[in-house]
């Protein structure tokens, strides 16, 4: 069980890092004005989502499944912060599906959002981590 909550954690990490910088690099691709910069924002931004992200973020939800699976959902199905965690979950998966839309207009070149919008959206995935690790650390409810 417990090679499984590590490598839940591991992709846990991973799939953060990835919601953590890609907004950042939408913040600077919004900033830059010459097709050079443009088009390597671009690659960047296309590797970080489906190299890293979406693979961390389904791996998670793999190693999440299974431990629920195993144990977790027969010790705490009853218990409010499981339900809530993955509610906070479920949004963070809209959060990560809203990136691959914003991925997709600056592919296309049909950004509208200014960096000021982008770094606002990048403080984001902070409120959902905390919220998310003290459930599962603290079990409040």
């Amino acid at each position: 069980m417990l090679w499984l909550k590590a490598l839940h954690l591991i992709f846990m990490v991973t799939w953060f890092a990835g919601l953590f910088y890609l907004p950042r690099l939408f913040v600077y691709h919004a900033m830059s004005d010459d097709s050079i910069s443009n088009e390597r924002f671009k690659v960047m931004e296309r590797k970080l989502y489906y190299g890293i992200m979406t693979p961390g973020m389904i791996c998670t939800f793999i190693f999440g499944v299974w431990m629920l699976g195993d144990y977790a959902w027969m010790l705490y199905s009853r218990s409010g912060w499981l339900h809530l965690k993955l509610g906070l979950l479920g949004l963070l998966v809209v959060y990560h599906v809203f990136c691959g839309k914003w991925l997709l207009d600056f592919k296309h070149d049909r950004n509208r959002h200014s960096h000021v919008y982008f770094r606002w959206i990048n403080e984001i995935p902070v409120l959902f981590l905390v919220a998310i690790v003290l459930l599962a650390v603290v079990k409040p409810f």
